[in-house]
């Protein structure tokens, strides 16, 4: 690592965690608390604002520090799918992508802190990867329903699980789809000089 500055992940996610492995052999997990709050309705925009607040909240008391903070969802028709709050909004969310094409978004936001704790750099960028999905048979649904893959994951499914065999292509970064763009954000962290 260049400069001194510690690489903090400010994301509680397994998947980020592991995504993030490929880029830095050394971080620090500090799950953000703040309140998430977005006023927008375009994909891309939102993940952007809830990375950065992700990002900031985190940073505020962390001084010489790269904080990176990043949030995934998932549109179809031009709406966002969170994540869903029971198995009858899981259930509506897969029968929504059932045999169409959908955009899966992940904003990321870096934040670097100087001695003081002032953050001095604020970068936010997302990438879209287009997601087909297979036609999905009534009990195929509800065997997924089943698992409990749906329902921490924007949209209802994870393209890394059980749901990957419903998926026959994409159009884009795998990774994105996942949580975290690791080509893009490796990039940016080499123009910071931190890796």
């Amino acid at each position: 690592m260049g400069q001194g500055h510690r690489i903090i992940l400010a994301s509680g996610s397994p998947r980020r965690k592991e995504l993030l492995g490929r880029i830095c052999r050394e971080f620090e997990v500090i799950v953000s608390d703040c309140e998430e709050a977005v006023a927008g309705t375009v994909p891309e925009e939102v993940t952007k604002e809830l990375s950065r607040q992700k990002a900031e909240a985190v940073a505020k008391n962390i001084p010489d520090a790269i904080i990176i903070g990043a949030d995934t969802v998932v549109s179809v028709d031009g709406e966002i799918l969170g994540k869903p709050k029971d198995r009858a909004e899981a259930y509506d969310m897969l029968k929504r992508l059932s045999g169409r094409t959908h955009q899966v978004s992940t904003g990321v936001t870096l934040v670097r802190t100087g001695e003081n704790g002032d953050m001095d750099y604020r970068y936010s960028f997302a990438e879209t990867t287009l997601v087909r999905v297979c036609c999905l048979a009534e009990e195929e649904i509800h065997a997924y329903l089943d698992t409990d893959e749906p329902y921490d994951k924007a949209g209802a499914y994870g393209i890394q699980g059980m749901f990957g065999r419903h998926i026959p292509g994409i159009e884009g970064d795998y990774n994105t789809v996942v949580g975290l763009p690791v080509c893009r954000l490796y990039q940016e962290l080499k123009k910071l000089q931190v890796i």
